[in-house]
């Protein structure tokens, strides 16, 4: 290979040089700038480090490059970008050391030489290491960040140096510095991309999500790139708001059709944002551009399975299988499905096999969290399905699996003795617990529930008060609404309602607010206000199950607006058939109608699922009594007045327990007159 040759180079350097240069503002010691002494040396060196290059580095070239580009700068040390240049050089020949000892030479003579400051910062900049893989020299970093504040003290309109110093405190997670920096920019030049999308991260890292959109929204504005669109659709996803994190990425997606990447996280979000037509459209193209794509075949068999298209989801899921046979989520995916068509005992037996399949002695960090998921899932199933010892017993086993998750294990199991209705276990558990985990919010608000059920009302809610601290205060408030709810303290409930709401950001945390509300007011006989709060969650969320169900039940219960009553809760069904509670619902609905055939179809349903809940039973009594089968009404009534005898103080109703108890004893007097008179009996 043969160098090129110098004249022709030169004239390109030298336009180089003059192009390059910007001004700046004059240095607090001014030396004197000889501009053709700089222009040659700066030609030498520049060649040099072509040489360098083309030879693979050679320490000879090198070393000439440096010595060019230090005579270059001394000649004119206006020209910033020789420290940049004679840095990487530096860097390039492994030469750290004397870097900085000829910086640091500088430095004694004139603490103010900017240039030298800047190879200083550089060089160390060079040595702080990988922040993303936690490999950090905090030596070199503070280093780095003490020449970039003298630097940008020196020179404040700096804007390269800002910038720098900004990323060198978000490294060092040292917000308020950052922030500063980011700022300081702006006032020197407002659209700056790089300091606002800077500024955006250091807002994100807060957890302050819309001010960090709000800045990328201004970036995208004036330059969009697939990049800050990116970053701007995650800041949306913190906000829940996966509609517009959607519509963000499809427009990131215009300016690179071919990005597999974008195209993936556009068609996540069209799935969360619940746009699942769109995101099916979008997964079948993921899913032909590659047929070997596991997560494009996976999430279409969700997304059938949501549809209730059940042949197709088994179809994309053997496909899913069939590419990656050892992928956990593929492999639990048959158990939602298994859920979904509500053949829970074979979706247990599918997640114990799995887990059973995947038992090792150690496990790595991943793998622990990823067993930790699925039996908290597997207890969370016997549980629902009332398998009461058994949810214990494979909650314990998160404990033992790991000793860190000893205070969420205890919250499972104490209320899991909740449900089941042993009050004296679950007390015991959570006090046991709370005495080994004082500190553990979500054992703290599940112990305050206990003592709440128990009627001390009182004590849970003081309690829970100890933890409003400025940080989960949304969560406390909440449960604090809760625990009022259990005393039948509405006007203090409505307090705590009020004080959640305003700490309620996203569409999620609205919805919950107006749907607490709604129960409360239904709970005080206030059914306008109670509808009015119920209609507020359906407009926001037209699939909102739960808001759904009670709307549907409050109407059906009072015996109103029965055709509208059904359609209400046939719409919850449809979104969860499988809830017992919206079971319940529907079969009291066809009473209220007067079809007991469909009554008491869904009510036997919903009893299979809610076998401890007295109202369903109650329920189920009134279909049999209409039908002239008293004995049958009377073991639903005997049951509902056996499972009211179990509740606790804060479930009891003395109303609906008497009511219960009149309409056993009325129908115990009809069945002796049936048996005395069988003739006129309508026993079926």
């Amino acid at each position: 290979m043969t160098s090129p040759k110098l004249p022709a180079l030169c004239c390109v350097i030298l336009s180089t040089f003059a192009s390059a240069q910007t001004p700046a503002p004059t240095p607090p010691a001014p030396k004197k700038v000889d501009k053709a002494t700089a222009y040659y040396h700066f030609t030498l060196g520049h060649l040099y480090a072509e040489l360098a290059a083309a030879y693979g580095s050679r320490g000879d070239y090198l070393s000439k490059a440096i010595e060019n580009y230090r005579l270059a700068m001394k000649a004119d040390p206006s020209a910033s970008f020789l420290a940049e240049k004679l840095s990487d050089l530096y860097v390039q020949a492994g030469r750290h050391r004397d870097a900085v000892l000829d910086a640091e030479e500088i430095l004694k003579q004139n603490p103010n030489d900017v240039n030298a400051r800047r190879i200083l910062g550089r060089i160390y900049t060079r040595m702080i290491g990988d922040s993303q893989q936690g490999k950090i020299d905090q030596n070199m970093l503070k280093k780095a960040i003490e020449q970039y504040q003298k630097i940008t003290e020196l020179q404040p309109d700096d804007i390269d140096s800002l910038l720098t110093l900004g990323r060198l405190h978000k490294v060092a997670q040292n917000s308020v510095e950052a922030e500063k920096a980011y700022k300081k920019i702006l006032e020197l030049e407002p659209a700056n991309e790089d300091a606002l999308t800077g500024l955006a991260v250091v807002y994100a890292d807060l957890g302050d999500s819309r001010r960090a959109a709000e800045l990328l929204q201004k970036v995208t504005e004036k330059t969009p790139s697939v990049r800050v669109l990116q970053a701007l659709a995650n800041q949306y996803e913190q906000l829940k708001d996966y509609a517009l994190a959607a519509e963000t990425l499809r427009k990131a997606l215009e300016l690179a059709p071919g990005n597999t990447d974008v195209k993936k996280e556009y068609a996540q979000n069209l799935l969360l944002a619940d746009n699942v037509d769109d995101a099916l459209k979008v997964y079948t193209e993921l899913a032909e551009e590659d047929s070997k794509d596991p997560t494009a075949q996976l999430r279409l068999s969700q997304i059938y399975g949501q549809k209730r298209d059940f042949e197709k989801a088994r179809a994309a899921a053997k496909k899913a299988l069939a590419i990656d046979p050892n992928n956990l989520e593929v492999r639990y995916n048959e158990v939602t499905i298994l859920e979904a068509e509500g053949k829970t005992a074979e979706a247990t037996s599918a997640l114990k096999n799995i887990l059973s399949s995947t038992a090792k002695r150690t496990y790595s960090a991943g793998e622990r969290a990823n067993r930790v998921l699925l039996l908290e899932r597997l207890g969370l199933m016997y549980r629902n399905n009332e398998q009461y010892n058994e949810a214990i017993e494979t909650f314990r086993q998160i404990a033992e699996l790991d000793s860190n998750l000893g205070a969420r294990a205890a919250a499972q199991i104490a209320d899991t003795y909740r449900i089941a209705k042993d009050y004296t276990k679950a007390m015991e558990e959570a006090n046991t617990a709370y005495k080994k985990y004082p500190d553990d919010r979500v054992l703290r608000a599940v112990r305050a529930s206990l003592l709440a059920e128990t009627g001390k009302t009182d004590e849970a809610v003081s309690e829970l008060k100890k933890l409003i601290d400025g940080k989960d205060d949304r969560e406390t408030y909440i449960t604090i609404a809760q625990i009022y709810e259990k005393g039948k303290n509405y006007a203090e409930m409505a307090k705590a309602v009020d004080a959640a709401e305003k700490l309620s950001e996203s569409k999620e945390e609205k919805e919950a607010i107006a749907f607490m509300r709604g129960a409360m007011f239904e709970k005080m006989k206030k059914y306008d206000a109670a509808e009015a709060e119920f209609r507020k969650v359906i407009e926001s969320n037209p699939k909102h199950s739960s808001a759904l169900n009670y709307l549907g039940y409050m109407l059906a219960d009072r015996d109103v607006r029965l055709p509208e009553a059904m359609q209400l809760i046939r719409q919850a069904v449809e979104l969860d058939p499988n809830n017992g509670a919206y079971l319940d619902s529907l079969g009291w609905a066809y009473f209220r109608t007067g079809d007991l055939e469909q009554a008491e179809k869904y009510l036997k349903r919903a009893i299979e699922r809610f076998s401890k809940d007295p109202t369903v039973h109650d329920h189920l009594g009134d279909v049999y009594f209409k039908q002239g089968r008293t004995k049958d009404a009377i073991a639903q009534w005997e049951r509902s007045l056996q499972e009211w005898s179990h509740a606790s103080p804060s479930e009891s109703d003395p109303a609906e327990t008497a009511k219960v108890q009149k309409k056993l004893e009325s129908a115990k007097v009809r069945l002796a007159k049936e048996m005395a008179n069988p003739g006129a009996s309508k026993q079926q």
